[in-house]
């Protein structure tokens, strides 16, 4: 008949299991094996890298579109948003804003010599090219181009090399001795001692003071006068405030302490360069815990933005007047008095506001170098707080064992710190990301909340385990292996042996002598 002269391929690809030798199922596994540890590892790598799986990433963007799923942040959504929710989302922008650090190091005298003896650089291009736009607005102004020296110097700014820099700083003080701008890049990146640094800042307060008080004459005339004035007003500021750095560095705590002051009468409507921030750290040096306060009680305002550094002084201020006689044995069994849960609040207030500090503090984790610029509530201003204020901590006795005790319970309180704060708005989803711009790749960001691991890198976790378990019992068992492979595979092709025998039996014959020659 007809039917019997149909080839069967049930047959043939049961014979064809049974042609499989051993060897063959050890390179199956092997292989198998192989890739998905190659998988696994590229995972590991761009999740600690990025933050996020690659294979969910590459899912999301490509296949989400093609699927028809609906993007979250499409303007509709934006639409419906309520007021509370468009104030949040406002105030997340602002707080993933890009702060100058008040206490950054200087190029030449600190950052180059960490390189020269690390061979490391503690500064990232994203971070460089942010002080580079804060030295175009700062430095200069629309009239730079009517002064010789001012038009080199205004060039020299935007120049991404170090020694192109310098060596345009030199023809403008050849144009100009009396320039002021250079002589603060050089300070800032050709010295290499704080002491020349010093100097040469001194030499540009004095051209500094004639460019003032002569634009501050002018200033009225038309508002390039008045732009030429801003300038030189954010020179001279700029100048004393790193005089005053100077003077805290090389140990002249009380002369940087009054710098500071002068500067911030002065200029009082410049807060915004956050001087009462380089002010608190010398006060602090000098343990002048009184004057401390005075201060925190202007700047630690509902009304003012907030920093780690108001949030972590406070606190440290609230656990000096409990932390020498604090005991966590003592504290369980007749319970916290007022200084002391005045002092846990504190702490809690200034965990909430930046959780990754006390990791820093507490010598969980390594310093490096501050940045120039920093992201409040993230990494990088953490980093920059510990980096100066780790030893001001040291100096009262039981503060960083108080801190040991207490800081993690701010977590219970706050369970969604993406969704609700307790004293603050939500942890800002973005300082991850800005983070690892900032931060040198060498250091490990600190991230908040910690990220569960992805699924795909657990399921490649766990078929790496499967594939190499596999491999290792069929290299040792061959025989064996290959029996229970050939049981599994029949198994598995059963429903497709009896897909094949109806195919068969309803396809004609001529198309099987077809299917033969071909």
């Amino acid at each position: 008949t007809k039917d019997h002269e149909k080839p069967h391929l049930v047959p043939v690809v049961t014979a064809f299991l049974n042609t499989l030798t051993p060897k063959f199922y050890v390179a199956l596994t092997g292989t198998s094996s192989l890739i998905s540890g190659l998988i696994l590892i590229f995972e590991w790598w761009y999740f600690r890298k990025y933050g996020t799986s690659f294979i969910e990433q590459v899912s999301v963007s490509h296949l989400r579109p093609l699927l028809g799923a609906v993007d979250n942040n499409s303007p509709s959504v934006h639409f419906t948003a309520s007021n509370g929710e468009a104030e949040s989302n406002r105030q997340n922008v602002s707080e993933c804003k890009v702060w100058r650090n008040p206490l950054n190091l200087f190029r030449g005298a600190e950052y180059s010599r960490y390189t020269w003896v690390t061979g490391r650089e503690p500064l990232t291009y994203y971070d460089m090219n942010l002080s580079a736009q804060d030295h175009q607005t700062f430095f200069t102004c629309d009239t730079d181009h009517a002064r010789p020296a001012d038009a080199v110097m205004q060039k020299a700014w935007r120049e991404r090399n170090a020694q192109a820099r310098m060596k345009a700083a030199y023809q403008a003080l050849e144009l100009n001795n009396e320039c002021a701008t250079a002589y603060v890049l050089l300070a800032e990146e050709e010295t290499t001692t704080i002491l020349e640094a010093e100097k040469l800042f001194k030499q540009a307060l004095k051209a500094g003071e004639v460019c003032y008080r002569r634009s501050q004459q002018l200033q009225h005339h038309s508002t390039q006068q008045e732009a030429q004035h801003r300038r030189d007003t954010n020179v001279l500021v700029y100048i004393k405030r790193r005089l005053a750095m100077c003077a805290r560095k090389l140990g002249r705590i009380r002369e940087a302490v009054k710098l500071m002051r002068d500067l911030m009468k002065e200029f009082p409507l410049l807060s915004m360069l956050n001087v009462h921030e380089n002010l608190l750290e010398a006060l602090l040096e000098l343990q002048a815990y009184a004057d401390v306060q005075v201060v925190l009680a202007k700047y630690d305002d509902i009304s003012l933005p907030k920093s780690a550094t108001i949030c972590y002084t406070a606190a440290l201020l609230k656990a000096r007047a409990v932390s020498d006689k604090f005991s966590p044995e003592a504290a369980s069994r007749r319970g916290l008095s007022t200084a002391e849960m005045n002092a846990v609040e504190a702490i809690h207030r200034a965990v909430e506001f930046n959780p990754h500090v006390p990791k820093y503090l507490l010598e969980m984790k390594s310093l490096i170098l501050p940045p120039e610029h920093i992201l409040k509530r993230g990494d990088s201003e953490a980093i920059a707080y510990a980096f100066f204020h780790l030893q001001h901590w040291k100096r009262v006795e039981g503060a960083l064992n108080l801190l040991h005790c207490t800081w993690e319970g701010t977590f219970r309180m706050i369970p969604y710190p993406l969704e609700k704060g307790h004293l603050f708005y939500p942890y800002p989803s973005c300082t991850e990301t800005a983070d690892r711009e900032l931060l040198p790749s060498f250091h490990e960001v600190s991230v908040y909340p910690k990220k569960e691991l992805p699924f795909f890198i657990l399921f490649t976790a766990g078929l790496c385990s499967f594939t190499a378990m596999l491999a290792l019992l069929t290299h040792q068992f061959p025989e064996l292996m290959g029996v229970f492979a050939k049981a599994f595979f029949s198994t598995l092709f059963a429903p497709f042996n009896f897909v094949m025998e109806k195919i068969e039996s309803v396809l004609p014959s001529s198309f099987w002598h077809l299917l033969t020659r071909i």
